[in-house]
């Protein structure tokens, strides 16, 4: 049975900093690209970064980059996204997914096959 657990979400105020977890049973980790989305209430999925199967290459949101990092173990079958410097318009449910091309990365969560329940981040002002 494959499961993505997402962790590390809460509540935190302007400037501060989070840092998200994802861990992955059932599927070999090292041979999927992993993808970090998140939705705001009323608001469409989007994506916030991701990351190769090999870790040598990352995208980020334009509203992220600088401020967020992700990054990957995969011996551990985890992955992260470190966030600094939160701002209120971070505030959103955040989704863990993986892409059966290691090599590839994507924008769009339609080309995510398996996907975590989410973990909430609010960012008071």
């Amino acid at each position: 049975q494959v499961q993505v657990v997402e962790s590390g979400g809460g509540l935190v105020q302007a400037g501060g900093s989070l840092r998200l977890s994802c861990t992955t049973s059932g599927l070999t980790f090292g041979d999927y690209t992993l993808g970090w989305f998140r939705q705001a209430p009323g608001k469409e999925r989007e994506a916030v970064s991701c990351i190769t199967s090999d870790g040598r290459r990352a995208d980020y949101a334009d509203s992220v980059k600088g401020r967020f990092t992700i990054s990957r173990d995969n011996a551990k079958n985890t992955a992260y996204l470190q966030m600094n410097n939160l701002k209120p318009e971070d505030t959103a449910m955040y989704y863990c997914a993986t892409r059966f091309f290691p090599f590839s990365c994507s924008a769009s969560w339609r080309d995510f096959g398996y996907w975590g329940q989410g973990t909430q981040v609010t960012v008071s002002s």
